[in-house]
């Protein structure tokens, strides 16, 4: 399912880039389609406030089912909050797939004033061609996508770090404080909470200087090299990286909600065998779902959204450090 969402996201991005820019470029000559471009992100950017409040719903609703569960509450209090979360989780796909839009469109308006800002600075009448078939253009194409993938991964082990030391920190206190497990004695949530925050923001530094660092190293680099277009490269760097990075974070993101409401599915006593029989809970098809929840919550959660950020990260440092790569 994760896959097959690229076709649509795909479909809607160049849609709404080639009616904008064709809209545009039919009352005004001279940059008339990056203005209708422009317009166009204007109006997904528009849509804030909704996508604020559809956004906000699916944490509220993951709360509430939450206090829920640890209230011990059943019944149909439980089945509504259930419900609920799933809606949750599929409002929040939404919201990510409206900012990935957004994103997109902005990103080609600002591959067009880099291309505009290294004319300026080569001093030539037309700089519109990433040509593909220079070498020093085709390995930045291949090193942007290569950022895309390794930057998933880094997100996602920092996930699975950070998840490995809470169950350390568990297991600790359970050891120390029996009393905990009978209920006479509360556990030491502040300490869960500050290993979290803590190992949370110091693993994700080697993303963030990975994002912010790969197009400068590549671009001071090529730039050194005899005969080599840095300014190209960087160009082709910043198309490709931005095209991959959308067509992941779609995978991530409705991947990620796939896994999450296929446990909420079965939880619900919704699924039934042939036989009609229900699948519910302490079941080996519930335990393999609770797993890929597990492996869905990063996706969706964590690398999804951060890739909205590279997307835009990677169209803003290339722009404002072309300077760099122009001899």
């Amino acid at each position: 399912m994760g896959f097959e969402t690229t076709l649509a996201t795909a479909l809607t991005i160049g849609i709404a880039l080639l009616l904008s820019y064709w809209l545009g470029s039919q009352g005004m000559e001279e940059h008339g389609g990056a203005f209708g471009t422009a317009v166009a992100t204007m109006g997904m950017l528009m849509t804030a406030a909704y996508v604020l409040a559809m956004d906000t719903f699916g944490p509220i609703t993951d709360n509430a089912n939450g206090i829920i569960e640890m209230a011990g509450v059943g019944g149909t209090a439980r089945q509504v909050t259930d419900r609920l979360d799933a809606v949750g989780n599929t409002t929040k796909a939404l919201t990510k797939g409206y900012a990935m839009v957004s994103a997109g469109l902005a990103a080609f308006l600002l591959f067009q004033a880099y291309l505009e800002k290294v004319r300026d600075l080569k001093g030539v009448a037309t700089y519109d061609v990433i040509n593909i078939a220079r070498v020093e253009v085709f390995v930045g194409a291949m090193l942007a996508v290569m950022l895309v993938f390794l930057f998933s991964a880094l997100g996602l082990r920092a996930v699975g770090n950070t998840a490995a030391k809470i169950i350390e920190e568990v297991r600790r206190q359970f050891r120390e404080n029996p009393d905990i497990m009978k209920g006479t004695a509360k556990p030491d949530y502040a300490r869960a909470v500050d290993i979290t925050a803590r190992a949370g923001l110091r693993n994700m530094v080697a993303p963030g200087v990975l994002a912010v660092g790969m197009p400068i190293v590549v671009g001071v680099l090529l730039n050194l090299v005899p005969g080599y277009d840095a300014a190209m490269s960087i160009g082709a760097f910043l198309m490709v990286g931005t095209i991959a990075g959308i067509m992941m974070a779609s995978f991530m993101n409705n991947g990620g909600g796939a896994w999450d409401n296929a446990k909420k599915y079965i939880e619900s006593g919704e699924m039934k065998d042939e036989q009609g029989n229900v699948i519910g809970k302490k079941t080996p098809t519930h335990a393999a779902a609770v797993v890929g929840d597990t492996v869905g919550d990063p996706f969706k959660d964590t690398v999804g959204p951060s890739l909205h950020v590279l997307v835009k990260l990677l169209a803003t440092i290339t722009l404002v450090l072309s300077p760099l790569f122009v001899l």
